[in-house]
């Protein structure tokens, strides 16, 4: 699961939302048929018009300045594996009503991310959601620097997803909401004054709620700290949570949940705790030996290698005669 939190995909939320309300007609526009077009909705309404959405969100800036942000864009974007189950449990019109169930619950987690008194759920929001059922190719993208698609070109594979405008302003146009906010909780007293939000849980919470709604069973590899650690993680971390997703698959229900678990924890805390692992992890004791011996192993190879490049180097400093 893919959740993104942008200023607009036109590069401008600063001023009206005009221009991404149209650019988020796209399909509509396309479409040969009054009945197949894709209305906008929320938590109220299924068949909102792009004009409604337009003059709403333009006019839910009361003391916003200039240069202050009107809004923002989510993107939510499931996986190819991710649509597939929904298809193969509600068939494709069923999937689409459950994108839309589903887009109502993140937005009450976003709302609960702000920690901010009167904002509970996605009925303090003022929000509108869009399905789209294709991505089309940009000038960036690599396949079209290569020449092998041309830009506006549809994607192939499974791209249905959904795009959120939300208002910088809650509902009674009275509260500042920024999601780009970095605070997280610990200085409280401006936590209390601007909010908070932490994007990681948010998107966190995306992955819980679609697990939970639609019972997907998500491997280690598809979840978010594993994702993160593989990325951003130091060479120990990333061999720990790689043989993690290598024993998944042999483990029980309960096990699989401590290594989710334990990856999580290793994201957060930014270390390992060799010692937290061996007392927690209900594995057999195999797993804390292959660990340890696969850092061995490669130590051993990185010591080994070091020896060989030394001889070398001893090699070629001898004088010929």
């Amino acid at each position: 699961m893919f959740i993104h939190i942008t200023d607009s995909e036109t590069g401008n939320n600063k001023g009206s939302c005009g221009l991404l309300v149209k650019y988020l007609e796209k399909e509509n526009n396309l479409s040969e048929q009054k009945k197949d077009l894709e209305y906008w909705f929320n938590h109220q309404n299924k068949t909102i018009s792009p004009q409604e959405v337009r003059v709403n969100i333009d006019h839910n800036i009361a003391k916003l300045s200039r240069n202050d942000a009107k809004f923002f864009l989510i993107n939510i974007s499931p996986s190819e594996q991710e649509i597939m189950h929904l298809k193969e449990r509600f068939g494709n019109k069923g999937t689409e009503e459950k994108l839309k169930e589903y887009a109502n619950n993140i937005m009450d987690a976003y709302a609960q991310n702000f920690k901010r008194n009167g904002i509970e759920n996605a009925k303090d929001l003022l929000w509108y959601g869009k399905l789209e059922h294709h991505r089309y190719y940009h000038h960036t993208d690599e396949e079209v620097k290569q020449g092998l698609a041309k830009v506006g070109e549809s994607k192939a594979g499974e791209q249905m997803h959904i795009q959120i405008i939300v208002s910088r302003k809650d509902r009674t146009n009275k509260i500042k909401l920024s999601p780009m906010n970095t605070s997280r909780g610990k200085n409280k007293s401006h936590s209390v004054k601007l909010g908070q939000f932490d994007r990681v849980a948010f998107k966190e919470s995306g992955e819980l709620i679609f697990d939970k709604m639609f019972e997907f069973n998500r491997s280690l590899e598809d979840s978010l700290h594993y994702k993160l650690i593989m990325k951003n993680g130091n060479a120990e971390q990333k061999r720990t949570v790689h043989l993690f997703n290598q024993l998944e698959n042999k483990l029980n229900d309960s096990d699989r949940q401590t290594i989710f678990d334990t990856t999580k924890d290793i994201y957060r805390n930014n270390t390992i705790d060799f010692e937290k692992i061996i007392n927690t992890l209900k594995i057999s004791i195999g797993l804390i030996n292959l660990l340890f011996t696969n850092n061995l192993q490669e130590n051993e190879n990185i010591e080994e290698q070091s020896v060989q490049n030394k001889k070398k180097k001893r090699r070629r400093r001898t004088p010929r005669l």
